[in-house]
């Protein structure tokens, strides 16, 4: 933390507080030339802790920040912890020129429980041992946020399928990747390309099959973004809440939940985990015959091409039998026969529709 001596921040932190805050730290999430982002962990005499937050992209702007506000009351309701999103002192988001950018900015409470990933610090061995169990209680709270179907917004999550994110964005998340994948392996022998040409032509196919049931899966509001870095952990290393709202937005219940279970790399235990997973969550949430029809779609549109997918194929380099594993490891998710029938049947006490 150093003493803040920059004009242009200490007259932004103004238009928010009443004084200077005697300390901070910056911290850059920009991700581009076209992605600018800062956040500043603000300390001040009295010993109160805030955050600023500064961004110039095409996503966050004043009606977006808004909608993160509801959202995180919403969650608030429910039990679990979130910080404040706070407007400035005029009431409102206000775009302020900093560094040569032109940026929405907002402030928020100081988190009073610490991240997953600070919980962890050097020690890896911790996160991942316990991952799954504080999971498991992020992932009850997403279906409780499913079951109140929230709608007070149109715009779409950083997960959405089907849609843009952003209006920079070519194409939805999942498309992206898979064009990707498919860009790649058409630069591999050609002794690969009658395998390659038939995964890409299941692919396509079965994306075209979820589309057609897509729009008239539930929806709710959710805050997208499930991972250690906004986790918040007690003392005990239990599951008490989240920070950071920048992908929230609308988005299917079921596209959310198995968008966020991406970090266990065996396959079979990543299978039988998010069985878990919606075993788990049926107990607050039961899901439509329509959901159960579209899971296996889902799957196999969101997992056989995904960008670790694409990262294992060139991994493999010019080693064929490496290539020929990761395109049969690919082919085997689009087949595989996965129970989510007897799993997504249990009845629940909340009904959210068929």
């Amino acid at each position: 933390m150093v003493r803040p001596d920059n004009g242009e921040l200490l007259s932004i932190f103004r238009l928010f507080f009443d004084s200077s805050p005697q300390e901070t730290k910056i911290i850059s999430t920009s991700c581009g030339v076209n992605d600018f982002r800062e956040t500043i962990l603000a300390t001040w005499d009295s010993g109160e802790r805030y955050v600023l937050k500064l961004a110039d992209n095409d996503f966050t702007f004043p009606a977006k920040i808004e909608t993160w506000q509801q959202c995180a009351k919403s969650y608030r309701a429910l039990g679990y912890y979130c910080p404040a999103i706070l407007c400035s002192k005029k009431h409102d988001f206000p775009i302020v020129h900093y560094k040569d950018h032109s940026c929405v900015a907002w402030a928020e409470e100081y988190a009073t429980y610490a991240t997953a990933e600070a919980r962890g610090g050097e020690n890896t061995a911790f996160p991942m041992a316990q991952r799954r169990e504080y999971m498991l209680d992020a992932f009850v709270m997403t279906a409780k946020i499913a079951a109140m179907q929230l709608d007070f917004t149109a715009y779409p999550s950083g997960y959405c399928l089907f849609e843009r994110f952003a209006p920079s964005d070519a194409s939805d998340e999942v498309l992206d990747n898979a064009c990707q994948w498919k860009a790649y392996a058409d630069t591999l022998p050609a002794a690969f390309q009658k395998q390659i040409a038939r995964i890409w032509q299941r692919w396509t196919e079965n994306r075209r099959q979820l589309q057609q049931i897509y729009p008239r899966l539930s929806t709710s509001v959710f805050q997208a973004d499930l991972n250690p870095t906004n986790i918040l952990l007690d003392e005990n290393g239990k599951f008490a809440g989240i920070l950071d709202f920048n992908l929230c937005g609308r988005d299917v219940f079921l596209n959310y939940l198995f968008r966020e279970i991406y970090w266990i790399a065996d396959v079979d235990e990543e299978i039988a985990y998010l069985l878990s997973v919606l075993q788990k969550v049926s107990a607050v949430y039961r899901f439509s015959a329509l959901e159960i029809e579209a899971a296996p779609l889902l799957y196999r549109c969101l997992k056989p091409l995904w960008f670790t997918k694409l990262e294992k194929l060139k991994a493999a380099g010019a080693d064929a039998q490496a290539i020929q594993d990761s395109l049969n490891e690919t082919e085997s998710l689009q087949t595989r026969p996965i129970d989510f029938v007897h799993i997504m049947r249990k009845v629940a006490p909340r009904s959210c529709g068929d």
